[in-house]
């Protein structure tokens, strides 16, 4: 797997690209604004896209998908708790930028639910505290776990929007999270990636 990052949107969200390198398809990671430069990368470097994942439907995540989604024909994936998340523009806090958004996925998808997407096997891991359906997606064989805004480089997600709750992300990391291989690569919503293992010792949250 082939990754790259853009940092899209007014509050720096990193979006990711996941290039399936023998057939180059993509999946799309979190695209939360600039759906006209990502489709103009996706173009530039010949890419197939095969799916947008979403690990949950704040609008810094969520924004773009549908315009990217229409662009190239795909599906957008979202945990099935985060359908009201997706439908209410107070939870998904577009409401705090002055705007009304609501947002949609094509596919929910449930805790520990094994896809096939762009070639790539991933498992989906619910990961509730920043949102109700807050998940992270874990492709196994590239040891490679996209973590939304549940667990950044020696931080977590904020838990003071609607529906956030301290104790469960923190619960979350640590049941579903730190189960995790150290040497598996962990690509956050924002900030810098990191490891399972560093975050195992160095996170002030979780340790």
């Amino acid at each position: 797997m082939k990754i790259e990052q853009y940092c899209v949107g007014q509050v720096g969200t990193n979006c990711y690209f996941a290039i399936n390198e023998a057939c180059n398809e993509v999946l799309i990671v979190d695209p939360g604004d600039s759906a006209g430069m990502l489709a103009e990368k996706i173009r530039q470097e010949g890419l197939l896209p095969r799916a947008i994942l979403l690990t949950h439907g704040h609008f810094d995540h969520a924004m773009a998908a549908e315009e990217l989604a229409g662009m190239f024909g795909v599906k957008i994936y979202a945990h099935e708790a985060e359908q009201e998340v997706l439908r209410q523009p107070r939870l998904n806090v577009s409401a705090m930028i002055g705007r009304r958004d609501t947002y949609h996925a094509d596919i929910f998808v449930k805790d520990g639910e094994e896809l096939e997407l762009a070639g790539m096997p991933c498992k989906v891991l619910h990961t509730p505290g920043h949102t109700a359906g807050g998940c992270c997606y874990y492709f196994e064989q590239d040891k490679t776990l996209f973590s939304g805004d549940t667990l950044f480089c020696q931080s977590v997600g904020r838990t003071d929007f609607p529906g956030g709750s301290m104790a469960q992300i923190v619960r979350s990391i640590k049941e579903k999270l730190l189960t995790l291989p150290d040497d598996v690569r962990v690509y956050p919503g924002h900030m810098d990636a990191t490891t399972i293992g560093f975050e195992r010792v160095q996170n002030p949250f979780i340790v």
